[in-house]
Order: structure tokens, then sequence, then C-alpha cells
């Protein structure tokens, strides 16, 4: 009957699709799915995310202070780096007598540097071998406590390079003095270029 009066039938309306009322939540229910799965895809990003967000809770041995910008802070999941004009490394106390660390300090002090310099050559030996005198860098060659490259270099300071932690030390106080000036100037540079 409508026909006969006004024509063709009507055809019902279709209903309007909207961009934002459709697409929009599913873009938001993936990237939520993602941020929940991020954890179990990788667990660490999880601890790296509480030490970051609570960094007051951090031991004070995790700061380091290098050159560079005054007031500059560089935070990962286990350091805070704030930059100043003066290069420190993290604090260490006095080695236990009979250790590598102990002999080194005792080497560097006797060569006229202070436990300054002592905790800079500890940060810097940490990151290169953690004091490991058979650390193998596979790639490069790099060998032993100070990552002599090559590690026949060491031979200079004694036969037993390959071995004896003391060769290591002495060769790699040698290698900083001659270079550098102190093991805080070789922290600096390798704060700086990762590599001294």
């Amino acid at each position: 009957m409508f026909s006969r009066f006004f024509g063709a039938t009507p055809k019902p309306a279709r209903p309007s699709v909207s961009f934002r009322h459709h697409v929009v939540p599913l873009i938001a229910l993936g990237s939520v799915t993602a941020l929940m799965a991020l954890p179990l895809a990788n667990p660490h990003v999880q601890q790296a995310w509480a030490d970051y967000s609570h960094e007051s809770n951090r031991p004070e041995s995790a700061s380091i202070v290098v050159a560079g910008e005054a007031g500059q802070v560089i935070r990962d999941g286990q350091w805070t780096v704030s930059r100043s004009a003066v290069a420190t490394a993290p604090v260490t106390g006095i080695p236990d007598p009979g250790t590598t660390q102990a002999l080194a300090r005792e080497l560097l002090v006797a060569s006229g540097h202070n436990d300054t310099e002592y905790r800079c050559l500890h940060a810097l030996w940490m990151r290169e071998s953690r004091w490991n005198p058979f650390a193998e860098n596979r790639s490069s060659g790099a060998y032993g406590i100070p990552q002599a490259l090559p590690g026949s270099k060491m031979a200079s300071a004694g036969a037993d390079w390959a071995t004896n932690p003391e060769t290591q030390i002495r060769w790699g106080l040698g290698y900083i003095d001659a270079r550098y000036g102190s093991p805080c100037a070789a922290w600096e540079h390798s704060e700086e270029h990762n590599w001294y």
C-alpha cells in the first residue's frame, strides 16, 4: 500500500559502520594485550621497571658519577649514572687480603695512587673481565683481567701472563699509566667510549 501512494518501497536503513566505534576499541584491546604479554615474553622487563621506578631503594654502590654535562642523568635497570665534572666509580671497600683486588690495590697505592683511583680501577676491570684472569673476548681476542688486546702483549710483564693475575695486573697498571695517567682517566674514557 505504501508503494501505491508514494512509489517504491523504502529499503530498511543499514546500520552505519563507524571507524571510531569498531576499530578504535580493537586497537585499544590489542595494545593492552601486548602490554600484558610483554613480561611473559621478557621476564626481566618487570624487574628492570621495578629497579627504575624504585630508585631510592637502590644500594649506594649502584651510583656512579662520571665526566660529562652537569645534571645529566642516565638510567637503566641496574645503574644510575649522573654526569658531573669529576669521574668517580662505585664505592668499594678495601678488599680482603689475599684476593686479586687486594693485590691490585696494593700495587696501585705503591705507585702513588689513592683509594679513589682504586675505585675507578675496580669498576673498570669489573666491567672488562669481572676480575677473571682467564676472561677472553671471543670476538676481539682481548684476554685477562685488563683485557689486553692481544693478550700476548702482557708477556712484557712476565712469561706467565696467561695464568698469573699478578702479571696481568702489573701489565694493566703500566698500560693505564702510560696511556691515561690514572685509572680514573681510563674509567672516564671507558664510560664515554665503552673501551679503554
